[in-house]
């Protein structure tokens, strides 16, 4: 409890003077009759606990109306401050009296600071050379429109506005503030929708990092001019703290993380005491930025920046803090804004004194819209696109939160105005997310109309596949495969290998292809998988093409680079690896290879295949030949399209002679369950291959008649043999549900379907590999489209 009163300083000045009872700092505890709220540390805790809880609950609830973190989190502000709960004077008093908030304040305000230094960490400034003429024209666009249209509209209520947002510093502040796109906003939102590695998403990155070089510079400009209105020196201060400031970022600070990164080993995380140098520096840099007089969150920003991205030391960073910044700092920063958020005070002000602000903010979003769209079109975007790239550009989020609370301590606007720019905020970007998830959807490049399977490519033709490479341990396992595949001079290859990084401590994601483009210094510890690749290439170069790239992309989105580059070069077959859990330093990344499997075979352009590899094909690097072996595999035709591409992958493998093969067809009694379409195709393939290979004495056919799920792995029990090293099945589609009748409740892996889990598994008792096969699915076509008999073609038999 406070006591206000006033003290005579020299005579003449009256200043206040707060009296207050100091709260001892532990409770002895509630059988004492004491009240924890009276208790510093006791109250500090339960205030964290409500932060955290009423983002979290907050954010939960908003989650099925498809409302990014940002609104939640800013929702979940306005909840605790003055607003909602704060109201109650009661709440306020006991929850966050006057000294309490002022800790809470401070701790959100770092909580930006480290926020916009992760951001920069994870930024990529080469952005800005390497964007395009479309990138630079759109930003530019995007940029001047709004600014001028704003900038005029100001002018025209300059008469009705309130003395301090009249001044043309302030008029300039606020006009640059709403025409910048930022990126640490862009980033996040693009995260969740999962946008990052589309094409939108890509350009709206390169657009936004334009947007920021200009609106920046812009912004500093007008801040300037703020700092010159009461001394003209000030000004000049002001820009020669900025300028030293920058120079010692760049010649000082970027050549020290050079070095942090030279000293540390290839592939090796930076040393911890590094990273915790690092991290103080981060308040050493805002305590600068704000002796100097620049606005606190700029020095973060600019030390986020001077630290190279990726990996070693940028990744190293972000993977330390940026869960406790965003999930622990991060409330606090929305608890602070909730704060000085409150209706009430806009309600007392009333409309009239908000009208030209609401009028210049209402121009600035409109504009901004209007602003990137055209030239979108302009440069043939399709409209659908430009559309969202527009809406893209238009959110806003947490930058432009710390700009309004900066504009009030310049004392351009105040607390009711802030009130209601931090509401717009919420309806900006929380009518722009939804209408993104509706207008562009990043599948759709992969919806193709034309038939990319095993089965519709001659034989004779070049067989074009995709090998998805996460690591070292894939990479023997696809070369044998793909040998035992017999590439020869009559049944040529051409294989795009992909290697897969997961995109940590950085923004932008990077597909490089190696034919046209060097590999970053910091990606270089991978260089071992493309030399394996490009040593079996030199010895099959008379009929096997490689192609290699590598994709750096969040686990959530690497899909879309594996459809997009399946597209772009006709793929026919995407084959992915499958990671045991046996492997215990995989485990962490199982999950997130599950996840990519999963919507690969979802979203595939073409045939799927997911390879187990469980020794038989792991060899040593340094005996890659799969030749003067003999080798035996087996197939179990369930029927159904993806048995039919299964088997027809086998027999190409049956074209190389040291090559055995025994297939295995699964009927069921009485031909109960059967569907009659799938029964003729399933005969017409079967019988296709048999006559074909019946006088090969290297390959075996057999069919089984099962009535139930059991008695069908009964009989794959009964098959197992030592002799065996490759399972080669189909995956779920069109199979008779007869044979698996009692078994679909036992999977685990959804990815391989009920059989293929069940040979995969380690109670089935084999060390043969597995290879699970999909057959491609023709999205957006309805049911899976049939081929058109043609006669004289072996594929006039197939789905």
């Amino acid at each position: 409890m406070g006591i206000h009163a006033f003290s005579r300083v020299d005579h003449t000045l009256q200043v206040p003077m707060i009296c207050r009872q100091v709260h001892k700092a532990h409770s002895f505890g509630i059988f004492y009759g004491a009240n924890p709220l009276d208790y510093s540390f006791t109250l500090v805790l339960l205030e964290i606990i409500c932060v955290l809880l009423t983002s979290r609950v907050i954010r939960f609830l908003l989650k099925p109306l498809k409302q990014p973190r940002i609104v939640s989190d800013i929702i979940g502000g306005i909840f605790i401050g003055p607003s909602v709960l704060g109201g109650n004077k009661n709440f306020a008093s006991y929850m966050f009296p006057d000294n309490a908030a002022y800790v809470m304040k401070n701790i959100g305000i770092i909580g930006f600071m480290y926020f916009l230094f992760v951001t920069g960490v994870k930024m990529d400034i080469s952005l800005i050379r390497k964007s395009g003429k479309k990138n630079w024209y759109i930003a530019s666009v995007g940029v001047a429109l709004p600014l001028t249209t704003v900038t005029i509209v100001a002018f025209m209520l300059r008469k009705s506005m309130d003395k301090d947002l009249a001044k043309i510093s302030s008029i300039g502040a606020v006009s640059s503030s709403l025409a910048i796109t930022t990126f640490p906003v862009l980033f996040p939102v693009l995260q969740e929708l999962n946008l990052l590695s589309s094409e939108i998403g890509r350009m709206a990155l390169s657009t936004a990092i334009v947007s920021d070089t200009i609106g920046i510079n812009a912004l500093l400009a007008f801040e300037a001019a703020k700092q010159g209105e009461t001394q003209t020196i000030g000004a000049l201060w002001y820009m020669i703290s900025l300028v030293v400031l920058l120079v010692f970022l760049v010649t000082c600070v970027r050549p020290v993380m050079e070095w942090i990164i030279k000293r540390t080993p290839a592939g090796q995380p930076v040393e911890q005491g590094y990273v915790v140098a690092i991290l103080l520096g981060v308040c050493v840099i805002g305590f600068m930025t704000d002796l100097f007089g620049i606005a606190i969150a700029n020095g973060p920003l600019w030390l986020g920046l001077a630290i190279p991205d990726g990996p070693p030391l940028g990744t190293t960073l972000v993977e330390r803090c940026e869960t406790i910044v965003m999930d622990i700092l991060m409330p606090f920063s929305f608890a602070f804004v909730g704060f000085y958020t409150d209706v009430n005070v806009m309600s007392a002000v009333g409309w009239s004194g908000l009208t030209p602000l609401f009028i210049m903010a209402v121009v600035g979003y409109m504009s901004k819209i209007i602003g990137t769209l055209v030239p979108a079109v302009f440069f043939d975007v399709p409209l659908r696109d430009s559309l969202t790239l527009s809406l893209i550009l238009s959110l806003r989020g947490q930058v432009e939160l710390i700009l309004y609370i900066h504009w009030m301590d310049k004392l351009i606007i105040g607390q009711a105005a802030f009130t209601m720019m931090v509401l717009l905020t919420i309806v900006v970007t929380g009518i722009a997310t939804p209408l993104i998830n509706m207008l562009y959807d990043p599948t759709r490049p992969y919806m193709v109309t034309q038939r990319r399977t095993i089965q519709h490519i001659p034989l004779e033709k070049e067989f074009r596949t995709l090998l998805c490479i996460h690591d070292e341990e894939s990479v023997a396992g696809f070369i044998n495969l793909l040998e035992a595949s017999n590439p020869s001079v009559n049944s040529p290859f051409s294989i795009f290998a992909l290697h897969l990084i997961e995109l940590l401590g950085r923004a932008t994601p990077m597909f490089i292809d190696h034919d046209l483009q060097e590999v970053p210094s910091q990606y270089k510890a991978f260089d071992t998988i493309h030399n394996a690749l490009q040593l079996y290439q030199e010895s099959m170069c008379d009929f096997l093409k490689l192609h290699t790239f590598t994709a750096v992309s969040p686990k959530r989105s690497m899909y879309q680079d594996i459809c997009k580059l399946a597209v772009a070069n006709k793929a026919t077959l995407i084959i992915l690896p499958y990671h045991n859990d046996s492997f215990e330093h995989l485990k962490g990344s199982r999950v997130g290879i599950r996840y990519v499997n999963l919507k690969v075979l979802a979203h595939a352009p073409c045939s799927v295949g997911i390879l187990v590899d469980k020794g038989h094909f792991n060899q040593s690097l340094s005996t890659l030949s799969f030749q003067h072996c003999f080798h035996h595999f087996a197939v179990l035709f369930l029927g159904g399209a993806d048995a039919r591409e299964a088997l027809v992958y086998a027999d190409r493998m049956v074209t190389n002679r040291d090559v055995s093969l025994t297939v295995i067809r699964f009927l069921p009694y009485n031909y109960v369950g059967d569907i009659e379409m799938e029964k003729k195709l399933d005969d017409g393939v079967v019988t296709w291959f048999w006559v074909k290979n019946e006088r090969n004495n290297r390959v075996a056919y057999r069919e089984v008649v099962v009535r139930n799920g059991y008695e069908t792995l009964a009989a794959i029990h009964a098959m197992n043999h030592e002799s065996i090293e490759l399972w080669i099945l189909g995956r779920q589609q069109g199979i008779n549900l007869f044979l698996l009748d009692g078994l679909t409740d036992w999977r685990e892996n959804e990815e391989l379907g009920v059989i293929g889990d069940h040979v995969a598994s380690t109670e089935f008792g084999s060390s043969a590999s597995v290879l699970v096969v999909q057959q491609q699915i023709m999205r957006g076509h309805g049911t899976i489209k049939k081929a058109a008999a043609s006669p004289g073609m072996f594929t006039s038999w197939f789905c």
